[in-house]
């Protein structure tokens, strides 16, 4: 398999933006089946409504994994990616309510070389913004990268 894309086709300061997705109730129970998290703000109603809220918010976590999955989709990394190391920084900064709709807005933060010449880890920010384009998640990913050397 022939490589296409590697890390230093990235440069600090770059900016990517992913296709944007609206939260559905199906997105809702289904994270809460595969998570085990039920808590009440996201999947009662009345509950939900009695808090200051006023209404049931998607899960954080959800928003999370749909930033990574959007990124991934719009295929920013193609196959430059070896792995991923963690990330830092992670701030919910406004509810996401049903009917929202996010995209995410990714910046090259950094990169340092590692000791071997073919792989170097990058930290690129991942902005999480509503359709009323406010920031509603954001948080630094760090990854390794396939580098040519």
């Amino acid at each position: 398999m022939t490589q296409k894309k590697y890390g230093d086709d990235f440069k600090v300061g770059d900016v990517f933006e992913t296709a944007a997705i609206t939260l559905t109730e199906a997105h809702i129970v289904t994270w809460a089946g595969l998570t085990g998290d039920f808590y009440p703000l996201h999947m009662d109603r009345e509950y939900a409504a009695k808090t200051q809220f006023g209404e049931r918010l998607v899960h954080g976590p959800l928003i999370f994994g749909l930033a990574v999955g959007l990124v991934s989709l719009a295929g920013i990394g193609g196959d430059a990616a070896i792995a991923w190391l963690g990330v830092d920084d992670l701030r919910m900064l406004k509810p996401v309510k049903l009917g929202d709709t996010v995209r995410v807005i990714v910046e090259v933060k950094g990169q340092q070389p590692t000791s071997n010449p073919r792989k170097g880890v990058q930290v690129w920010r991942y902005t999480v913004r509503n359709q009323r384009d406010e920031e509603v998640m954001a948080f630094d990913y760090k990854m390794l990268f396939h580098m040519r050397g």
